[in-house]
């Protein structure tokens, strides 16, 4: 009997996301569902991520009409899957409990199977309360273990800061530090794991030894989820396969690879080839694919890469070379050959001509959203200098602040004041004079426990305390939801709970599209208003118009008796 590999589709938020800014309109979503129904993804991630912001703030779309109008187009073809942060849900600081609750309430009713849950501390308890309120709907809990890598200190910066007293860590996060989030993950009630990859920073070797890892000690089913930024993601999703992972997460070949997932087609050549059965329609996929080349150039003012060769899963042929690339990448993964296995991968991502592998991430080790993001603050500033001094004071900003994994938003929080100090440095100022408000509620706890203890003296020096302090949500107040005593006594900005829940998780963004919707809404009842009272003033001046001279004076009379009584 064939082994079955499970397939999550990650193009529509992922993919989107990952490679076109988020800007997928509703009508090109639709334009691509009908296949969708017929492919049999096992699941398909949608919603979730910057999805709900972006469709708002760009696009003037409902987040939640979104959802609904994908699952009456799914139905129960493939599960619909959201990511979500836990406690922060899309924001930096927790929520109450009331608000946690209500939104996985109302994104399981309305369409979500699979809610995709992480932490960027992965501290699991941020991930504790998620997983009831999921539950408690009918939901499937995945939670996430977010792979990081230690940070990367030279030998002589290990010398000389034993000489000033200060040992760098090292050997943090270790397969047995994943595998113990997993396990602890597990024990709250997770229906499966996802060891989660958003920087494709996990090599082929440390995907083997983590999946594992996993794979020996839970009972419950592991994802892998990977991208290809810095050219890892293609040989370590091969090497999950070859070690036993039960799903992987891919993107369709148009919407795939550089920043994003691995191309599905790929792996599905790798699996036939292997004798898995993956359960997936490729006659629909090609028919998606052929969509998504269409959308893509209609998105070609946010696409920064060449488009990859054209490809059909259901007719192509392989020259022999690079057929004997795919046969040769599973022999050096099952006998454990990492290096030529990353070269060979790489070879047949060449050969399709998909995006090279990003050097500067991949030497620097962080995320590509933290790079970009980073000399984008440092351009603004016409300080681009500066980066290489950035990239060298990151390791140090994030030991002291309690060594956080790089995913967003710690990694952005490191980012900009990993900036902020080598701005500092440049105006002969101490690390430190500049200093986030993120980066204050960092160091103070205000996110969760970090995975090393910050040091008493450094707490004290950032946030004025010594002690780490949780953020505090009985403190938090509910967002204003205003009336519009101008188109009636209960208009209100948010008319529903799921509107009120956009204005809690999206404060300016949401308040600005719900304004504009009310607005919007009402002027048009009042054009259309306006519009009936001339047809009418219309129709009754075509009528005097055709009246004779008699008639009009008959008319006349009548309104003067009606108006002397």
């Amino acid at each position: 009997m064939k082994r079955k590999l499970l397939i999550r589709d990650v193009t529509l938020r992922d993919g989107q996301q990952s490679l076109f800014a988020t800007r997928m309109t509703q009508a090109q979503v639709d334009s691509v569902l009908p296949h969708y129904r017929d492919a049999g993804f096992y699941a398909m991630e949608v919603w979730g991520g910057a999805v709900p912001d972006s469709v708002m703030r760009y696009l003037n779309e409902d987040p939640w009409q979104r959802l609904e109008t994908i699952k009456a187009a799914i139905g129960d073809a493939s599960k619909l899957t959201a990511l979500s942060r836990g406690r922060n849900l899309f924001g930096y600081n927790p929520y109450p409990e009331e608000v946690i609750e209500g939104f996985n309430r109302n994104a399981v009713k309305s369409g979500i199977s699979i809610m995709r849950i992480f932490d960027a501390l992965n501290d699991t308890n941020n991930i504790r309360s998620t997983i009831k309120y999921v539950k408690e709907n009918g939901g499937i809990a995945d939670c996430t273990v977010c792979y990081t890598v230690d940070p990367k200190f030279s030998r002589k910066e290990r010398i000389m800061g034993m000489l000033s007293g200060k040992t760098l860590p090292r050997h943090i996060f270790t397969e047995q530090y994943f595998l113990k989030k997993a396990k602890e993950l597990e024990a709250m009630g997770a229906d499966m794991i996802t060891l989660k990859d958003m920087a494709g920073l996990v090599t082929p070797e440390y995907s083997a030894r983590i999946i594992s890892a996993l794979k020996q000690e839970l009972n419950i089913p592991v994802d892998f989820h990977t991208h290809c930024t810095p050219g890892y993601g293609l040989a370590s999703t091969l090497t999950a396969i070859v070690n036993g992972v039960d799903i992987v997460d891919t993107a369709i070949w148009n919407f795939s690879e550089g920043p994003a997932a691995p191309a599905f087609e790929l792996i599905q050549i790798f699996c036939d080839k292997l004798g898995i059965d993956t359960g997936i329609n490729l006659k629909a996929v090609a028919a998606i694919n052929k969509e998504l080349l269409q959308i893509r150039k209609e998105l070609k003012s946010f696409d920064n890469y060449v488009l990859p060769t054209e490809f059909d899963i259901t007719n192509y042929s392989l020259p022999a070379r690079i057929d004997n690339f795919f046969e040769q990448a599973i022999l050096f993964a099952q006998s454990g050959k990492f290096e030529a296995l990353l070269d060979t991968c790489q070879a047949i991502e060449r050969y399709f001509n998909f995006p090279e592998p990003n050097e500067n991430v991949k030497s620097a080790e962080i995320p590509g959203g933290m790079y970009t993001n980073m000399l984008a603050q440092l351009k603004q500033l016409k300080l681009e200098k500066l980066l290489p001094r950035v990239l060298e004071i990151i390791p140090s900003v994030r030991v002291d602040a309690g060594c956080p994994p790089l995913v967003t938003p710690t990694s952005q929080i490191v980012g900009a004041q990993a900036v902020n100090c080598a701005i500092d440095e440049s105006k002969s100022q101490p690390f430190y004079t500049n200093k986030s408000i993120q980066f204050v509620n960092l160091v103070k706890g205000g996110y969760g426990k970090t995975p090393l203890p910050v040091s008493p003296e450094f707490r004290l020096k950032i946030a004025g305390v010594e002690e780490e302090t949780p953020y505090d949500t009985s403190n938090y107040e509910k967002q204003p939801n205003p009336s519009f005593p101008e188109y009636g006594e209960n208009v209100k900005l948010a008319s529903n709970e799921k509107e009120e829940l956009l204005l809690e998780l999206f404060p300016t963004v949401a308040g600005k599209y719900l304004h504009d919707k009310v607005t919007g809404h009402y002027e048009a009842i009042k054009l259309k208003q306006l519009e009936e009272e001339q047809r009418k003033i219309n129709e009754e001046k075509q009528k005097y118009d055709a009246m004779s001279e008699t008639e009009r004076m008959d008319r006349l009379k009548e309104g003067l008796e009606d108006y002397y009584g």
